[in-house]
């Protein structure tokens, strides 16, 4: 299993100008698409990507053939994009309303959007939902959607049933007992004899365990299927073998070390109704101490607030190079025909680490949504040995070499503008005449930028608002990248410069004191002291890293070490 840590961080504030798209009831059967740049606006950058691995990623650039977006003339994305009638959906918490409604800020990449007559009279008030009721609803949730601007409702009744759920589950040497007990009774072997109510199959693929025997028993004795490796293949190969043995629509892949929690499955059902979605995962958290040993010691404190594997209690629509960038193979409910649509099996077989990385890029490309929804809870039993642990995270960093290959533009280690590249950099020189230009400069960044709003009531305003967010991500990024993707190169700089020692310290306790702030309250049963958490983090990102580097030189590629701008990734 691989995560592409390089996607770590918060969200970027590239903010684009769009508009809303056709919301006319003229149109009523034609589904309506991802916002598109318009007007005077067209694709105004404002700002660098916030968080330390610095994604944008506009979903108006995954309008068009899906064939020539992922570069597979196979691929296919949704064959339709409508709405059920009484679908649900609810702002972002992060979504702001510009002008008493003239427009929303937010999404995934934030950005601006401006709203027709209609869709404002249409958009309910903070706080209630946005009900389809007919073809003009049907229309504007479908663009907060896509636009990340909106998310699904939890709660909604779900249009797929736990009996067309197979699960799949690769495993070498780890017995099962704990996760065959946490999935309860299945039909039968692939879906045979359904009953409502209960999982439609269980395929368990051993992946070559010395001692294959005690695995077969408890799995059949819970009803479930086995397929066996006679060698090891990896899981990416064995999670294809167990979905080409399913026979339901839904696959659901878990790993072998995770417990799903009380009514898991419901909240990830629910996110099928809209068919344009063809992934949806639930959030990672750690395994107690009852049952594992998640919550032991310092690493697993650590890892209870700040694991690669949670993304946190908000929902996320999947787009990369946002703010949920990827979501981690350990627990993942997939629409069957969207994973064959898009060629090469679920998961690339030649890849042992990230792989989940890029089949949501796959995903993606052909132009399928992702959902992440947190009130879906599956537990992991986290590695705490702290060697153990510095080797997974390394493990994990060499994983963005065959990604940036694999996906060019998709994983850079920060995304910057122009204009707060070039305040960055003028802060880091740390000179008086220099921190001067980097005020100039964004001075008449936010002035460029209210040229472009005149849709606005108060455009100085907003482009004041967003600079201020994007140059604040800026910073985040620079930060973390001097302290995470860079700092072998930090640490030569650190020899010979006194300036370059004292930018390196501030990033590190700066960006450290930051992390713990907004981390601190991710796991209730556990609290981190600041110090430990800064220890604990600084030693992450030296081993993700020094595996980020070692992936870079083993592949002979600089491409996860090169900064991208925010436009159109290629």
């Amino acid at each position: 299993m691989g995560d592409a840590e390089s996607t770590r961080g918060r969200a970027g504030w590239n903010a684009r100008a769009v508009t809303a798209p056709d919301t006319r009831p003229d149109h009523p059967d034609r589904p309506a698409r991802p916002p598109q740049p318009g007007g005077p606006e067209r694709g105004a950058p404002v700002a660098a990507q916030g968080g330390p691995a610095g994604r944008s990623c506009d979903p108006a650039e995954r309008s068009g053939d899906p064939a020539e977006r992922s570069g597979d003339p196979t691929a296919r994305g949704p064959a339709d994009r409508r709405l059920p009638d009484g679908f649900r959906v609810l702002l972002d918490r992060r979504t702001r309303r510009i002008d008493d409604g003239a427009a929303l800020l937010g999404g995934a990449p934030p950005r601006l959007v401006h709203l027709s007559a209609t869709a404002r009279a249409l958009l309910p008030p903070p706080g209630r939902p946005l009900v389809v009721e007919g073809p003009v609803h049907r229309a504007l949730a479908r663009t907060l959607l896509d636009a990340g601007l909106a998310h699904p409702v939890p709660g909604a009744a779900a249009s797929a049933r736990p009996e067309q759920v197979t699960v799949v589950v690769p495993v070498k040497d780890r017995p099962l007992d704990r996760l065959l007990a946490a999935l309860g009774p299945v039909c039968g072997p692939d879906g045979d004899g359904a009953v409502p109510g209960r999982l439609g199959g269980l395929v368990v693929v051993d992946d070559g365990s010395e001692r294959p025997e005690p695995l077969r028993r408890s799995v059949e004795g819970a009803g479930g299927r086995i397929l066996r490796h006679e060698h090891p293949q990896g899981p990416a190969a064995a999670r294809n073998a167990g979905l080409a043995a399913a026979r339901t629509p839904y696959v659901v892949f878990l790993d072998s070390d995770v417990v799903p929690g009380p009514g898991w499955l419901e909240p990830l059902l629910a996110h099928l109704a809209d068919p344009a979605v063809g992934l949806v995962a639930p959030r990672i958290i750690a395994l107690d101490s009852e049952h594992g040993t998640g919550l032991r010691g310092t690493v697993g404190r650590y890892e209870a607030v700040r694991s690669s594997l949670d993304l946190g209690t908000d929902p996320a629509l999947v787009v990369p190079r946002s703010r949920v960038a990827y979501v981690p193979s350990a627990a993942v409910l997939v629409r069957v025909d969207a994973v064959s649509a898009v060629g090469g099996g679920a998961f690339d077989a030649g890849m042992h680490v990230a792989e989940d990385v890029d089949l949501v890029l796959r995903l993606h490309a052909a132009g399928w949504a992702m959902r992440f929804e947190p009130t879906a809870r599956v537990a992991h039993d986290h590695r705490t040995r702290p060697g153990e642990w510095l080797r997974r995270k390394a493990f994990y960093g060499t994983g963005a070499a065959p990604l940036a290959q694999r996906h060019p533009g998709a994983v850079p280690p920060v995304v910057l503008s122009p204009w707060t590249a070039a305040v960055c950099l003028l802060l880091l020189a740390q000179r008086r005449g220099a921190t001067a230009v980097a005020g100039v400069v964004s001075v008449v960044a936010t002035e460029r930028l209210s040229r472009k709003l005149t849709r606005l009531e108060h455009p100085r305003r907003s482009a004041a608002r967003l600079t201020t967010l994007g140059l604040a991500g800026a910073l985040w990024q620079t930060a973390s990248a001097l302290t995470r993707h860079f700092w072998p190169v930090a640490a030569v700089a650190c020899v010979v410069s006194s300036r370059a020692r004292r930018a390196v310290a501030i990033a590190a306790l700066a960006e450290g004191l930051a992390d713990w702030w907004s981390h601190r309250d991710r796991d209730p049963r556990v609290r981190v002291p600041v110090v430990v958490h800064l220890v604990a983090h600084r030693l992450d990102d030296l081993a993700y890293g020094a595996g980020l580097w070692w992936g870079a030189w083993r592949h002979r590629t600089s491409a996860p070490l090169r900064p991208a701008g925010p436009g159109r990734r290629r």
